[in-house]
């Protein structure tokens, strides 16, 4: 039986966005991949980006455990409370439907009492390390919208990482590592994703924020903070999505960070909850997890707003004259033009890059008007860009430039201070300077060094020779008044 994934996005006011004080559940709100409109030539197709809305992705997954027969129950085994070694009284059996403990259970309903959850077996082989990769796979490109959480039950592990595939687990790649102690664990630095620019935004760090071993009543969770990073560009609440947009719109490397076909959480060693481990209660030792989140949506290069499960597997519902999984390539006979992904740009409609009938041009009789000399091509079939734009339809924007209507050199940012001495950010293109400041960040004091200096440390703009000397006048008129 096949299940479809109804991916239509409402379409949310700009006005009503900053009303609602939280987060967007999604990217945008790209629903639509063409509309009918009435021009001089009479009824034709709009073209726009699209893609399909974020959801559950867990429904989706398939999972795999290393080693295989990680999963306790198998042989029967008792285990005792980490927080109590004395209480020994949860039983796992992989033969007994209340007892056992199998992986399916990380993705099932959650709210049930008692909590279901996998388990692994216990830490019996110490010191051998008690290590566990869980993989999960979709077969399919998706593009995570919403942070990765994962709730463990047995106290969250004293290390771990997740990885990250992009070529269906061929290749891994980290995306975070988790320690009690990164430095001991990793040899890395401690670091939250609170310390991270825009400019460190694809660093790998270490951190540990969620590597308590004790099981504390709300200290179960560890993230992959997704939001943290989209709101470097996109501002704490989300509220300026055409900026995120533009830039993973024009930087590969960005939006490829986003984009996964696997994950892998390499469990590394459990909690222990002290310096030591108990050696004679090992069975004290061991992970549980009771839920996973995994938000995001199928990738299709904005050529689709829908996206079907069938046959155990997912893929794009392709316009534009598009196809495959992906909607990666052009269709049979519609290969005029080189394929390309659609574009965010411009705000809010996007540009579609249809793939055109092998009898048409791929001169492009199109341009983009705010980013281009002419909304129309020159002699040579191309669009004359303006400076910072790139593109074929010169609707894109070069590093360093913001679109905003045409691009815009990105000069200063007042979230990241790049205004220095007090200055302030105007639009992204220029800093406002303090009387006693000028340059282009503001970082030169007003000095004449004809006029005896300044010093630069006080912020002081020295007096010129001629403002000197009217300044002496009247204090000499005013002292000799006074005799």
């Amino acid at each position: 039986m096949s299940m479809w994934l109804v991916l239509t996005v409402q379409v949310i006011w700009p006005g009503l966005c900053l009303a609602m004080q939280h987060y967007p559940t999604t990217w945008g709100h790209y629903d639509i991949c063409k509309s009918q409109v009435y021009t001089d030539e009479g009824l034709t197709w709009d073209y726009m980006a699209c893609q399909p809305e974020a959801t559950d992705m867990t429904k989706y997954l398939k999972v795999t455990l290393d080693p295989p027969n990680i999963t306790c129950g198998d042989p029967p085994e008792t285990y005792c409370a980490l927080e109590n070694p004395y209480m020994c009284n949860n039983e796992c059996d992989a033969a007994t439907e209340e007892l056992a403990h199998p992986p399916e259970l990380m993705f099932d309903f959650e709210g049930r009492n008692p909590t279901t959850f996998w388990q692994s077996s216990s830490w019996r082989k110490y010191p051998k390390p008690l290590v566990v990769n869980i993989t999960l796979s979709w077969n399919k490109t998706i593009e995570l919208t919403d942070d990765i959480v994962i709730t463990f039950e047995s106290g969250r592990p004293e290390q771990m990482v997740l990885e990250k595939s992009l070529d269906y687990g061929r290749t891994w790649q980290p995306y975070q590592f988790y320690a009690t102690d990164c430095l001991d664990a990793f040899t890395m630095e401690p670091k939250t994703v609170q310390e991270l620019s825009q400019f460190t935004l694809l660093d790998i760090i270490c951190t540990e924020e969620y590597s308590r071993g004790y099981v504390w009543k709300y200290d179960k969770t560890v993230r992959f903070e997704i939001k943290d990073r989209f709101a470097l560009f996109a501002g704490p609440r989300l509220h300026n999505m055409a900026s995120l947009y533009g830039q993973l719109d024009t930087t590969k490397n960005l939006r490829d960070f986003f984009t996964i076909t696997d994950l892998r959480i390499r469990l590394l060693r459990p909690a222990t909850g002290a310096t030591m481990v108990d050696e004679s209660n090992l069975s004290r030792y061991f992970y549980a997890i009771s839920d996973i989140k995994v938000h995001g949506r199928c990738k299709c290069n904005l050529h689709a707003n829908s996206c079907v499960f069938e046959k155990e597997k997912l893929s794009c519902e392709c316009e534009h004259n598009t196809t495959g999984p992906d909607c990666g390539r052009c269709k049979r006979n519609y290969q005029g033009r080189a394929w390309s992904a659609g574009s965010y740009l411009p705000i809010p409609k996007g540009t579609a890059n249809i793939c055109v009938p092998n009898n048409i041009s791929p001169v492009n009789c199109n341009c983009n008007p705010f980013g281009s000399e002419s909304d129309h091509c020159n002699g040579t079939g191309f669009c004359k860009c303006k400076a910072g734009a790139t593109g074929v339809k010169c609707h894109e924007c070069l590093p360093g430039y913001l679109w905003d209507n045409g691009c815009k050199s990105r000069v200063c940012d007042n979230e990241l201070l790049r205004c220095q001495n007090g200055g302030v950010c105007v639009n992204n293109v220029r800093c406002q300077c303090p009387p006693a400041f000028s340059g282009l960040l503001c970082e030169k004091p007003r000095c004449e060094s004809e006029a005896g200096g300044c010093d630069p440390d006080s912020g002081q703009t020295p007096l010129s020779h001629s403002a000197f000397l009217l300044l002496l006048t009247s204090a000499c008129v005013l002292l000799l008044t006074r005799l």
